[in-house]
C-alpha cells in the first residue's frame, strides 16, 4: 500500500501540474487575395541597411521579421534544395538522378535545370517526376515536391528557381517567365500565388555581397510597385550558398503583418521561422485549408513585442545569426576538450582507486603525512608504503569537481555575448574558465565538502538549478548556446539533449542525497517528490516542452523510487515502476494529443503518424538521427564514462559497490540516471548525446565519492583502553545511544567522520573478565 501511495502521488503530481492552462490562441491575420514569395538565396540580416537596400529596409520597418532556418533534407541547403523545399512544404532535395561526385572545395555546385516552354505561357520541368520519386522513395521525410502548387488553382513563377518551387508534381508550371517583365503587374495579378527568384547573395567579400544585395533590392522594388492590392509579400533568404550554415532573412509585408515578430508553432519562439513554414503560411494567408500529412511546417503569424526602431530590432536576428554560426564552430572543440580532460582524469583516478583502501592488519593507523596511505605500525616501522601525497589527492578531487561542472559553466557562459567579440572562442573560453573556477571554489570552500557525499550533492544541485532556472526563464541560455542547441539544427525552445542529460542526472542525484538523510520509509517519498518536480519542468509544454525527455526521466524516477530503500530490483518492484511509467506516459500522450496539431511535441506527432500509417517514416527518421549523432564528441564522453565505471569503479577495488552498499539511495539515483539516459537517447533519436552529458556530470562525482569511501574503508571502532593504574573504564549504559548502536539519523547504523564513512558497531557493556568490549 505504501508503494501504491508513492506511485499514485508521483503520477497524479506530474499529470496534474504538467498541464497548465492553455494560452489563448492569437488572432489569425486577415486573409488576403494574393501571396507573393520572393526568394533570395544567401540573403542574411547583415546584408540589409537603410542606404544599400532601401526597399528591403522599408519592408522590414512596416512588416514583421524573423530569422529563417533553411533546413532541407541535407546540409548545407543549396539553392535548388531550398526552392524544392519551399514548394514541398517539407524537407526535400533536388535530385533528378544519380548524385554527381562533389566538386572539391565547392559546397553548392551549379546544377543545370531544364525548363521547357511548349506553349509560351507556362513551363514544364522534365526532371520533376524523378525528383518526386527520389524524395518519396529514398528520403524519410515523405516530402512531395509540388504540394504547394497542387493546393492552389494557379501559380506564377519568375526565374528558374521559382519554377522549381512552383512546378506541380508532374512538372507543369502554370505561368512562367524567365525574367521579371518590364511591366509585371499583369503577370502577378494572374494567379493567387506568385513565386519570384530575386537573385542571390553568394559572394564572400563584403563589397561583392553589397552589390548583389543591391541588385536583389532593385528587383524587389519593381515587384512591390506591381503587387496586386490586398496582397502579402514574403521575402526569404531561402538557402545557403556555401558550407557556412547560417540563419537568413524572412520578412512578411501585408495586411495584418505590421511591425511584429514572425513565429510559428514549429519553432515555438518569437523571431524564428523555418523554411518549411512558408508553404503553409501562403495557404493559410489566402484562407485555404492545409493538405493533411503533407506539410512539415506550420503557418507563421505575427506577434507583438518588436522594438519600435528598426535599427534596434534588426540587431536581434543579426545577433542570433552570429551566435548560431559561432556556436557551430565552438561546440565541437569544447566537448572534444572536455572528453580529453575526462579521459586524462580517468587514467589518473585508476591508480588512486587501487591504492585508496588500507590493507587489513593489526592495530594500524594512517599517517597524517599521506593520503592513500603511508601505513605505520605502533611501535615503529612501516608495514607497507602506498604513499600518495595528500596534496595530489586534493588536486585530483578538485579537478573531478571542475570537470563535472564544465557543462553547467558553459551553459551560464552564454549569458555573456561572447559571440560578438573579434575572437569569440577566446572570450568564451575565458568566461567559461572564470565561471568554472568560481563554481569549483564554492564547492571546495563549503564545509559540507569534507563529507563523503558533499561534493556530489553540491555539484548535482548546481547543475539541476542552472538548467531549471534556464527553463523557467525561457531557455535562453540553451538556444544557440555551446552547451545547448542550435536553431540551425531545428530546435528553438525548451529542453535540449545536453540539457536533458545534465538535468536528469542533477535532479536524481539531488533526490538521492536528500533521501539518504531521512528514514528508510520516507526515501521513496523524497525520491518521488523531487523527481516528479523534475518531470514537471521537463515535460511542461511551456517550460521544457520535451515529452520524450519527461518520459525518460519518469522511468528513471520510477526505478529510483522502488530501490531507494535498498535491495534488488525484483519483479514486483519493476512492475510497480513500469506501472508508474505507463500512467505518466499516458498522461503526457493525452495532453499532447489534446493540443492543436501545430503545437504537438514529438510524442504527439509520432502517435499521430502511427494513426495515419506514416509511423514507419518517423521511426526511420529517428534511426537516421540516432546514427548521425554518433559522431558527436558527446559519444566519446559516454564511452569514456562507461569504460571507467565498468572496468574500474565497479571492480572489487573500485569503491562504487561499497558506495552503493552504504548509500542505497545513491545507488537508486544512479540506476535511475542510467535508465533515463538510455530511454532518452533511444526515443529522442539523439544517439549517445544524452548519455554523454549524463556521464560528464555523474562519472567524475561517482569516482570522487568512491575515493572518499575507500579512504575510510578500513576504519575500525577502537575499544577504549583501560586507564593507567588498572582501573576499568566506566561501563556503557545499555540505554545510551552508543549501546543501541544507532547513529543520530537513525538510519543505516552509520555516521560520517572526517569526510569518510565509518561503520558504527553495536557496543555492549564492558566485560571485566577479559578487559574487552564485546561487539
Amino acid at each position: 500500500m505504501r508503494r501504491w501511495a508513492v506511485f499514485t502521488l508521483v503520477a497524479g503530481f506530474v499529470c496534474a501540474l504538467a498541464a497548465p492552462a492553455q494560452a489563448a490562441p492569437a488572432d489569425p491575420p486577415p486573409t488576403v487575395d494574393y501571396v507573393i514569395i520572393a526568394g533570395v538565396p544567401g540573403l542574411r540580416w547583415e546584408d540589409l541597411s537603410a542606404t544599400n537596400t532601401p526597399t528591403l529596409w522599408q519592408m522590414a520597418e512596416r512588416g514583421s521579421i524573423a530569422s529563417l532556418s533553411v533546413q532541407s533534407a541535407d546540409q548545407p541547403t543549396c539553392p535548388l534544395d531550398g526552392w524544392v523545399t519551399l514548394g514541398a512544404g517539407n524537407r526535400a532535395l533536388w535530385s533528378a538522378g544519380p548524385a554527381a561526385p562533389p566538386s572539391p572545395g565547392v559546397a553548392c555546385p551549379e546544377v543545370p535545370v531544364e525548363v521547357e516552354r511548349p506553349d509560351g505561357i507556362g513551363a514544364y520541368l522534365p526532371d520533376q517526376r524523378n525528383v518526386v520519386r527520389h524524395n518519396k522513395e529514398r528520403l524519410p521525410y515523405g516530402a512531395v515536391p509540388g504540394a504547394l502548387a497542387e493546393s492552389v488553382r494557379c501559380t506564377v513563377a519568375v526565374g528558374t528557381g521559382a519554377a522549381v518551387a512552383a512546378a506541380r508534381p508532374f512538372g507543369r508550371v502554370d505561368r512562367y517567365e524567365p525574367e521579371l517583365p518590364q511591366r509585371p503587374a499583369e503577370l502577378l495579378d494572374d494567379c493567387v500565388l506568385g513565386i519570384v527568384a530575386a537573385g542571390a547573395v553568394a559572394a564572400t567579400d563584403p563589397v561583392s555581397r553589397q552589390a548583389q544585395a543591391r541588385q536583389a533590392d532593385a528587383l524587389l522594388a519593381r515587384v512591390l510597385a506591381a503587387r496586386p492590392p490586398d496582397s502579402l509579400v514574403i521575402v526569404a533568404g531561402l538557402s545557403d550558398t556555401d558550407d557556412s550554415r547560417r540563419l537568413h532573412v524572412v520578412i512578411a509585408d501585408g495586411p495584418g503583418w505590421e511591425r511584429g515578430w514572425l513565429t510559428s508553432a514549429s519553432t515555438g519562439r518569437d523571431g524564428y521561422l523555418q523554411l518549411v513554414d512558408l508553404a503553409p503560411t501562403a495557404l493559410t494567408a489566402t484562407g485555404r485549408a492545409l493538405p493533411e500529412g503533407v506539410f512539415a511546417g506550420q503557418p507563421a503569424r505575427s506577434v507583438p513585442g518588436r522594438p519600435a526602431e528598426l535599427g534596434v530590432a534588426v540587431t536581434q536576428p543579426a545577433d542570433a545569426d552570429r551566435e548560431a554560426g559561432a556556436q557551430r564552430r565552438i561546440a565541437t572543440w569544447f566537448f572534444g576538450v572536455l572528453a580529453a580532460v575526462q579521459f586524462a582524469l580517468a587514467v589518473a583516478v585508476v591508480p588512486l582507486l587501487r591504492r585508496a583502501r588500507l590493507p587489513a592488519g593489526p592495530v594500524a593507523s594512517a599517517s597524517p603525512r599521506f593520503g592513500f596511505h603511508g601505513l605505520i605500525r605502533r611501535g615503529g616501522g612501516t608495514a607497507r608504503s602506498l604513499a600518495v601525497p595528500r596534496p595530489v589527492v586534493a588536486v585530483i578531487e578538485v579537478l573531478l569537481v571542475a570537470s563535472a561542472l564544465a557543462i553547467p559553466a558553459a551553459l551560464v557562459a552564454d549569458a555573456v555575448p561572447w559571440w560578438r567579440a573579434e575572437h569569440p572562442g577566446l572570450l568564451f573560453t575565458a568566461v567559461t574558465l572564470a565561471l568554472l573556477a568560481a563554481g569549483t571554489a564554492v564547492v571546495r570552500l563549503t564545509p559540507v565538502y569534507r563529507r563523503t557525499l558533499g561534493p556530489l550533492a553540491m555539484v548535482a544541485s548546481i547543475a539541476a538549478v542552472v538548467v531549471a532556472v534556464d527553463l523557467v526563464t525561457g531557455a535562453r541560455l540553451q538556444l544557440n548556446g555551446v552547451a545547448g542547441y542550435s536553431a540551425l539544427s531545428g530546435r528553438y525552445a525548451g529542453l535540449g539533449r545536453v540539457g536533458l542529460g545534465i538535468f536528469a542526472a542533477g535532479t536524481l542525484l539531488v533526490a538521492g542525497c536528500l533521501a539518504q538523510r531521512v528514514r528508510r520509509t520516507w526515501r521513496p517519498w523524497v525520491m518521488g517528490i523531487v523527481g516528479g518536480a523534475g518531470v514537471l519542468l521537463a515535460g511542461s509544454p511551456y517550460l521544457g516542452a520535451d515529452a520524450v525527455g519527461a518520459i525518460a526521466l519518469t522511468a528513471g524516477v520510477g526505478i529510483a523510487v522502488v530501490i531507494s530503500t535498498g535491495g534488488w530490483l525484483t519483479f514486483g518492484r519493476l512492475a510497480w515502476a513500469t506501472l508508474a511509467g505507463v500512467v505518466v506516459t499516458a498522461g503526457f500522450a493525452l495532453l499532447d494529443l489534446s493540443r492543436p496539431d501545430a503545437e504537438r511535441d514529438r510524442l504527439g506527432r509520432f502517435l499521430t503518424a502511427l494513426g495515419d500509417g506514416t509511423g514507419g517514416r518517423a521511426v526511420q527518421r529517428a534511426a537516421a538521427s540516432t546514427v548521425g549523432a554518433l559522431d558527436s564528441p558527446l559519444t566519446v564522453l559516454a564511452v569514456v564514462g562507461a569504460v571507467l565505471v565498468w572496468f574500474a569503479l565497479l571492480r572489487p577495488w573500485g569503491g562504487l559497490k561499497r558506495l552503493f552498499g552504504i548509500y542505497p539511495a545513491i545507488r537508486a539515483a544512479m540506476a535511475g540516471i542510467a535508465t533515463a539516459a538510455v530511454i532518452g537517447g533511444v526515443l529522442g533519436g539523439s544517439g549517445l548525446d544524452v548519455a554523454g552529458a549524463v556521464a560528464a556530470l555523474t562519472v567524475p562525482m561517482a569516482a570522487l565519492a568512491s575515493l572518499r569511501v575507500l579512504d575510510h574503508a578500513s576504519d575500525r571502532t577502537q575499544p577504549p583502553l583501560a586507564p593507567p593504574g588498572g582501573e576499568a573504564a566506566a561501563p556503557v549504559q545499555p540505554g545510551a545511544p552508543e549501546a543501541a548502536g544507532e547513529p543520530a539519523t537513525g538510519s543505516d547504523q552509520r555516521h560520517e567522520q572526517g569526510g569518510g564513512v565509518r561503520l558504527a558497531a553495536k557496543v555492549l557493556p564492558w566485560n571485566p573478565v577479559d578487559g574487552a568490549i564485546n561487539t
